[in-house]
């Protein structure tokens, strides 16, 4: 089988997303399976038929370590949290970069660091606080590379923290923490007062000094302000600390605590723990309008039989000793679904309503209790998991509310070789590879428009439909989206309250947590965010946060902004946008009556010129030309690059190819180190990256040029490219919120993987 077999030949975004990703040194597709699946056939065959994909590191590290690299298989890790010591917070800081070097996401927790102003034993008299070190944790983050990507970050802090006013201000500053998402840690007693608008005592007292801060904070009216930040800013979301700790396996282990979430918050932890992830396609499960239960049960089982074979094979890999061990004794794994909204349609279910959440609460007791079932058959082969107390475990109210009795015995007799079994993750990247919805998100839309450039040299466009929907209305011979039943729920007309009722419905069965952003449209009324953060509280939800369409933060997916992920694919058929195709092998000659264009660059060394050349008819790309300035990195590297882009432009390559592989440079440390102390650099990560946006800057600007475009418009719209407030690490283009994880639609580039 060929990827394109495999994908849909038409399915471009999902084979460049599989080659740049997961693909490995040029492997085929079946080498590929081979590595991923490890010689398990049924694992081999549930990826083949697109019922369950191993979580991003998985896919991408499987079988890499033999060759020698350092790398994990787990996505995501909670380090132990730092103590009130300047020697625990910078020892954090290294256990952070060890952990994104192997390409693992992170998540910490500062609600042991001293509040600002505690007295402290040194020349400084009193601290900074907790929230100043967000920045040292976020710089972090952005200088480790990840083969192309960054790390993933979570920084959480408990509502009994004195700054935790500070901290909850820290997003409404767009350049600070740019590297990491925030949360905060919600108990009951805190919420209870935020509802009788009561005060809230905070208290922290320094075991070194013995002094004691405490401040009385009024609850409803500082929820009010974090309510406000969410809708203008997206974050810091809410963790319900307490849903949290008591509706798990291990609620009644008096001794374990959770330290913290990982980045997209659907995995809890203790100090040191990790988490493999995987997912299941519930829309592969339908069949002519029913959904296959005894198929789904026992496919849950294989994949808990696989990834704890993973599990054991990845022992070994992880960067951190504390993690060695805490995965040793815990065995944390963390199965999930995607493709929700996909089943739902299929199904003729309308997404938030009774009948899908009588639908999905049976679906999800299924999922459970078959994994704790596998759990318990593993243990008899292999031994529970080490700090097993099965008494314990099955007085957990989650335990009773999902296990049937057969399941309750095999547990009693055996225990359980995991903790923690099953998650929802955001599986941004995954669902857009084989093009279904993510997680428990509704689809975003029925459909979006794409440009092309037609022969007449004009911007064309036309509908392009979400799979799930195209599927039906070819088959239902419907032709007119407005036509469609109302089962085809999306995230623009979903009520909130439908798409948390959801979330909850699903809570219900899922030990560990799900990964949720609400989204909201622009014109959200910013009160109503309150009663969503004091709804999803109440119905169990384990942590929310949203985004509204048109936020500071921006980074949501809007339908205006989906058809870039096209953009690509649709001038490159279109050979260079113009309608004018190159024949192969020629090597154009360049006339003296070109246009040339200029842009002053600033990268990690320094200054860079860059000068290019086009076809004063049609606008292509035809010469670049590079000069390093006094201070600007290697020349030879310089005149190098820019014969290679001037060869490939003159032999036909549209400009958009070009840029496409200066985009795939990565990372440079100089470059990063730069943003994040000087913040003066260009778009881009790297030299050649920010030569590619500047190449397609000057392209854009004489493309108006020669249709004809008014001087002011071209300076706006430019103005507008420019603007980019959220950049993606790989290609710089704008990131995309979506199902609780920054997503880049033109590459692929996720941090949640």
């Amino acid at each position: 089988m060929e990827i394109g077999e495999w994908l849909g030949e038409d399915n471009q975004l999902g084979i460049d997303i599989w080659q740049k990703k997961y693909c490995y040194n040029g492997e085929t597709f079946e080498h590929w399976l081979d590595r991923v699946s490890d010689g398990n056939a049924d694992i081999r065959q549930m990826i083949v038929e697109k019922k369950f994909l191993f979580g991003g590191r998985i896919l991408a590290n499987r079988g890499l370590h033999k060759t020698g690299l350092k790398i994990t298989l787990s996505n995501c890790y909670v380090v132990t949290p730092p103590e009130d010591s300047i020697e625990s917070i910078f020892e954090c800081a290294g256990k952070l970069a060890r952990t994104f070097s192997y390409g693992g996401g992170v998540g910490i927790d500062l609600s042991k660091l001293a509040p600002r102003g505690a007295k402290i034993n040194n020349t400084a008299s009193e601290t900074s606080g907790a929230v100043s070190f967000t920045d040292l944790y976020s710089m972090v983050t952005g200088l480790i590379g990840q083969h192309g990507r960054r790390g993933a970050l979570m920084l959480s802090l408990s509502c009994e923290h004195p700054d935790l006013e500070e901290f909850t201000g820290v997003k409404t500053d767009v350049d600070r923490v740019t590297k990491a998402n925030m949360s905060i840690r919600v108990t009951d007693e805190f919420m209870d007062c935020v509802r009788e608008k009561k005060n809230f005592v905070q208290r922290f007292m320094r075991p070194e000094t013995k002094d004691k801060v405490e401040k009385n904070l009024n609850a409803y009216e500082f929820f009010k302000k974090l309510c406000y930040a969410n809708w203008d800013y997206g974050e810091p979301g809410c963790l319900f600390w307490n849903r949290i700790e008591s509706w798990n396996l291990l609620s009644e282990f008096p001794d374990y605590h959770f330290a913290g979430t990982n980045p997209c918050a659907e995995e809890p932890l203790p100090a040191g723990g990790s988490c493999l992830l995987g997912s299941m396609n519930l829309s592969v499960f339908v069949k002519e309008g029913e959904f296959d239960e005894e198929d789904f049960r026992r496919t849950v089982g294989i994949c808990v039989r696989g990834l704890n074979d993973v599990l054991e094979e990845g022992l070994p890999l992880h960067p951190l000793q504390e993690q060695r061990d805490s995965v040793r004794d815990w065995r944390q794994i963390g199965l999930g679904i995607m493709g929700l909204a996909d089943m739902l349609i299929k199904m003729e279910l309308e997404y938030g309503t009774k009948e899908a959440m009588d639908f999905c609460h049976m679906l999800g007791f299924i999922m459970a209790d078959a994994a704790i079932r596998e759990s318990a058959l593993i243990a008899k082969e292999k031994g529970k998991f080490p700090k097993c107390n099965i008494e314990q475990i099955m007085s957990s109210p989650y335990f009773l509310e999902n296990t049937s009795e057969e399941t309750r015995e095999l547990v009693k007799q055996y225990g359980v070789r995991n903790s923690q079994l099953l998650t929802i993750a955001p599986t941004g990247t995954l669902s857009t590879m084989i093009g279904i919805s993510g997680g428990i998100e509704p689809i975003f839309a029925n459909s979006y428009e794409r440009r092309t450039v037609s022969l007449s040299d004009r911007d064309e466009y036309y509908k392009v439909y979400t799979p799930v929907v195209k599927e039906y209305m070819d088959k239902h011979g419907v032709t007119d989206e407005k036509a469609l039943p109302r089962f085809f729920v999306t995230a623009q007309n979903l009520d909130y309250k439908q798409r948390l009722n959801q979330q909850g419905t699903w809570q219900m069965h899922i030990d560990a947590s799900i990964s949720s952003t609400v989204n909201l449209p622009a014109d959200f009324p910013e009160n109503e965010v309150y009663d969503l953060y004091l709804y999803a509280w109440q119905i169990g939800c384990k942590g929310v946060t949203v985004f509204r369409d048109g936020c500071k933060r921006l980074g949501i997916l809007s339908a205006e902004k989906a058809e870039k992920e096209q953009k690509k694919t649709d001038e490159h058929e279109n050979g260079n946008g113009n309608g004018k195709k190159k024949k192969r092998g020629f090597v154009e000659n360049v006339a003296d009556d070109v246009v040339g264009k200029k842009r002053k660059l600033m990268t990690g060394c320094g200054s860079l010129h860059c000068t290019a050349f086009f076809d004063p008819h049609s606008g292509e790309l035809l010469e670049a030309y590079l000069n390093k300035g006094s201070t600007g990195g290697c020349n030879n590297f310089m005149i190098g690059l820019s014969r290679m882009i001037s060869l490939a432009a003159r032999s036909g390559c549209d400009i958009n190819s070009i840029v496409d592989q200066l985009k795939s440079c990565g990372s440079c440390p100089s470059y990063v180190v730069r943003t994040f102390t000087k913040r003066d650099t260009s778009k881009g990560s790297c030299c050649p990256m920010a030569v590619g946006w500047a190449l397609l800057d000057m392209n854009a600007e004489m493309q108006r040029e020669v249709k004809g475009i008014s001087f002011e418009a071209e300076k706006e719209t430019v103005a507008k490219t420019r603007a980019v407030i959220n950049p993606c690490p790989k290609c710089g283009d704008e990131l995309q919120f979506q199902g609780g994880c920054n997503i880049c639609k033109t590459c692929g580039w996720t941090k949640c993987d």
